[in-house]
């Protein structure tokens, strides 16, 4: 699942030379919307149109976290509709739960960010990147590296 995933966010990066997935989605054509949807975040496929909708109190890191854990349901898992429950979300072990958590991390860690800091803890990367620790350990997992 991981190198798959680690490929398909690869691709994304490159081929439009960002990691932001607000500048993602809007460049693969998937509306994004900031209003009250009743959770953090969720990913909806509606009439053969993709869409996210965010909860408009968040901002910040907690905002690029949920906006790029939906748009890797909207890359990942394009007809299915996936909602993210805030605290939840990174616990659930279903499969598309776990896959958007992972492209998540891919797209917002920079390999490059954690390899310049080796001596730092998982805590410490989590800090520094300001993403949550679950998000970083994922990542570190993924990658084979020991922290």
């Amino acid at each position: 699942m991981g190198n798959c995933i680690k490929e398909v966010v690869q691709k994304y990066v490159i081929k439009y030379n960002t990691r932001d997935p607000f500048k993602l989605a809007k460049l693969l054509g998937i509306e994004v919307q900031l209003g009250a949807p009743g959770c953090a975040g969720c990913y909806m496929f509606l009439k053969n149109h993709r869409y996210i909708f965010l909860d408009q109190n968040l901002e910040g890191t907690e905002l690029l976290q949920i906006m790029a854990h939906e748009l890797g349901h909207a890359i990942l898992h394009k007809k299915q509709n996936c909602y993210f429950i805030r605290n939840k979300t990174l616990l659930l072990n279903s499969k598309t739960e776990q896959e958007a958590n992972l492209f998540a991390a891919e797209l917002l860690i920079d390999n490059d960010i954690v390899l310049e800091h080796p001596e730092y803890t998982t805590s410490q990367l989590s800090r520094l990147l300001g993403y949550e620790e679950r998000l970083v350990e994922l990542w570190i997992q993924n990658q084979n590296y020991k922290i």
